[in-house]
């Protein structure tokens, strides 16, 4: 079908556009093709087209257009997520959930207001330092990319990042004016959009001075790896894109080499690790982030059936395909309660929301967790919890069915 696109011989047909739209873009195929087909690139080229010659339905139009203008635009979701923060605080969303307004209105809009966690406090969303330094005998100098969602959503997550990076020698410089990597965009078929927003996040942390950028979100690593074919027609910058895609990491592949000789503290916990797609497919990523798990004495690692079925988070699938992502949520909830861990580690913002959701409802134990706050964990503390309590949970309301 996407061929057929590209070269001009198929129509857009609903039929053909709900197919491609259903698709994951978890890149699983990818890894399974024995030609090495590279089908998210072919993916997103289709959906280009799709996006410049459908129209799609009012409705739809509006969910989409809504999605890509808000949560890529940190400053717009600042603002929106204080918005947020009133809103849960005075109660007015326990009236919504039990009203059912949101799902009368719209089963998207009921599934985002169900994927939203507790927002953190507007202390709590502070702004990381500029500039962190190592705290043992220096090993380079890092950028951190902190995400868009993930800065206001999940600031602690950043927080234990940026301090365990600092404990193992980084200094860690986080750029306060870096914006989105381009990701949705990108696999929503905006790639004039994600192309300007690779060009500013490069120049961004080349004037960091850094010797590599890192990620702890799979989507965003995966994204800034592809720059070099994102902008590969573009005479002026394509050679500054692939020096660039060539600097990022993700967290867990600069971690998994540290020897931390014997300053690692016990953490008796069971752990499960479910494998983000953009990490395990994408940048072929499956070893570094159970390494980082093992390091960590006491903690015992349980191997998740399927671990690199998708969890259908898929960056903005859950919301736009919310029944498909549903199904694929029961099978990996039901896999989890299988392994019957304290926590399952997951290296993806949208996996930690998606499984913490799914988790929740199912009344499971278990709850979702980054690889690098376990790690922190070690180097730090555990924090005074009650057992497989979330760190970004420990004051969450209580969550129903939307």
């Amino acid at each position: 079908m996407v061929r057929a696109l590209g070269d001009g011989r198929g129509g857009f047909s609903p039929e053909l556009v709900k197919h491609l739209d259903q698709c994951l873009g978890c890149l699983a195929c990818e890894v399974a093709c024995p030609s090495g087909v590279v089908y998210g690139h072919a993916l997103e080229e289709a959906r280009e087209a799709i996006e410049a010659q459908y129209e799609r339905a009012p409705a739809d139009r509006l969910m989409r257009w809504l999605l890509e203008h808000l949560f890529p635009y940190p400053h717009r979701l600042r603002w929106a997520l204080h918005a947020l923060y009133l809103y849960q605080r005075f109660g007015v969303s326990r009236a919504i959930r039990a009203s059912g307004l949101l799902r009368a209105l719209s089963g998207r809009l009921a599934q985002m207001e169900a994927l939203l966690p507790t927002v953190p406090s507007p202390r709590e969303r502070r702004p990381l330092p500029e500039v962190t330094l190592a705290a043992r005998p220096r090993r380079g100098r890092v950028g951190f990319l902190t995400g868009c969602a993930q800065r206001y959503l999940l600031p602690g997550l950043n927080r234990a990042t940026v301090r365990v990076l600092a404990a193992a020698g980084f200094d860690v410089v986080t750029p306060p004016t870096q914006g989105c990597c381009g990701a949705l965009h990108a696999h929503a078929g905006d790639l004039g959009e994600a192309r300007s927003m690779a060009r500013a996040v490069i120049e961004t942390f080349e004037g960091a001075q850094v010797d590599m950028v890192v990620a702890n979100a799979a989507g965003c690593g995966a994204a800034m790896k592809q720059y070099g074919h994102l902008l590969r027609d573009d005479s002026a910058w394509r050679e500054r894109a692939v020096r660039f895609s060539a600097q990022v990491r993700d967290v867990t592949q600069v971690l998994a080499d540290v020897p931390w000789n014997g300053e690692l503290r016990t953490v008796p916990v069971s752990v499960t690790y479910h494998e983000a797609c953009h990490l395990a497919h994408a940048q072929r990523i499956r070893s570094e982030p159970r390494t980082v798990l093992m390091q960590i004495p006491g903690l015992r690692l349980v191997e998740l059936t399927e671990s690199d079925l998708c969890c259908g988070s898929a960056g903005t699938y859950n919301m736009l395909q919310p029944e498909m992502a549903n199904r694929l949520l029961a099978r990996k909830v039901d896999r989890i309660r299988q392994a019957d861990t304290d926590f399952v580690a997951a290296g993806n913002i949208g996996c930690l929301l998606q499984i913490q959701l799914g988790l929740q409802e199912a009344g499971a134990r278990t709850r979702a967790i980054h690889p690098v706050e376990l790690l922190d964990w070690a180097l730090h503390g555990m924090p005074g919890r009650t057992p497989g309590a979330h760190p970004e949970q420990e004051k969450a309301r209580p969550r129903t069915s939307p």
